[in-house]
């Protein structure tokens, strides 16, 4: 019996998209990827340079460019094209251009008659995220957006370089907005299955310099950092992308940081924001609401306040 096809585009091949490829490449994540890009011979060039990469990985992906309306039948979209911020810009000032760009490339991939799920990185995320749920109509399940799992992933490396661990022997998120407003949800992190706050506690002598606030802000402003630097981010975001598509594509169920429309989680609607949730091959199978603390739930509810208030000024 032939097995189907697991076919993935990804729109936009800047240094993100091409990034989320050539993770999906050498994870042997789906059978075929589909580059787009506004310049299409940029496409074509992006398509020969990884499918040069065959002969060196452990399965075939086939890899070629393609263009908005050629979407039908894929099982996942992936949306890394947007609008830039500038030095000294924050991801949200780049918000009207971000809309323009994602209602004219949603349009076109859902009129070509594209029924699966979208992966969103282009930022600002959040927003951009509530954009293609609008724009395309699709129940929320099927709208995801990378939200803050690149930002747990940070908040991880941070903890375990503190505590000379393995990154993935800590769990914990930061959530709410991608951006300035995010926070992270101590009350919920842990190391080896231990409560971090309560190693703290146990452990004052050893950890004194444990400074948790330092941590959170060191979280926030790590993609600034690399930035400012080198203009750009790319590796993480692209293996965040891979990750998430490959929960949906081997319906793993991962519970990933992403970001989702909240439908009266955390008391919060009309908003979408960084939130654990279950990934499988539905998209998002279910959101899962922690028992914030009353510091953790006011900061939640003010980077929803900022997101609502951005996503107001577009009328959508």
């Amino acid at each position: 019996m032939a097995k189907k096809a697991r076919k993935v585009t990804i729109v936009g091949s800047g240094l993100v998209g091409t990034a989320c490829a050539y993770s999906m490449i050498n994870q042997s994540i789906c059978d075929e990827i589909m580059m787009i890009d506004r310049t299409y011979d940029r496409a074509v060039a992006h398509a020969l340079d990884l499918s040069h990469c065959m002969d060196f990985t452990q399965t075939r992906t086939k890899v070629y460019a393609g263009r908005l309306e050629d979407c039908r039948d894929m099982d996942v979209v992936v949306l890394t094209a947007g609008a830039n911020p500038k030095p000294g810009q924050t991801r949200l000032d780049v918000l009207g251009e971000a809309e323009k760009i994602t209602r004219d490339i949603v349009s076109r991939i859902v009129d070509g008659g594209f029924d699966g799920v979208f992966v969103v990185a282009a930022n600002p995320v959040d927003i951009v995220t509530y954009i293609v749920r609008e724009v395309s109509g699709f129940p929320r399940n099927r709208v995801i957006g990378t939200g803050t799992s690149i930002d747990s992933a940070r908040l991880k490396t941070l903890l375990s370089e503190v505590f000379a661990v393995d990154p993935r022997s800590v769990n914990g998120y930061a959530m709410g907005e991608h951006g300035d407003s995010e926070f992270v949800a101590w009350s919920h992190v842990t190391i080896g299955g231990k409560p971090l706050l309560h190693i703290l506690e146990q452990h004052k002598e050893r950890f004194p310099h444990v400074k948790l606030d330092e941590i959170a802000q060191k979280t926030k402003d790590a993609g600034w950092e690399i930035f400012t630097r080198k203009g750009n981010t790319q590796f993480g975001i692209g293996n965040a992308l891979a990750y998430i598509v490959r929960s949906i594509l081997n319906d793993e169920h991962k519970i990933i940081a992403v970001s989702a429309v909240l439908e009266g989680e955390y008391g919060q609607t009309g908003v979408c924001c960084g939130v654990p949730a279950i990934i499988g091959d539905g998209g998002i199978e279910e959101l899962l609401e922690l028992n914030l603390t009353w510091e953790e739930q006011q900061k939640f509810a003010h980077s929803c306040g900022i997101l609502k208030a951005a996503i107001a000024s577009l009328q959508l």
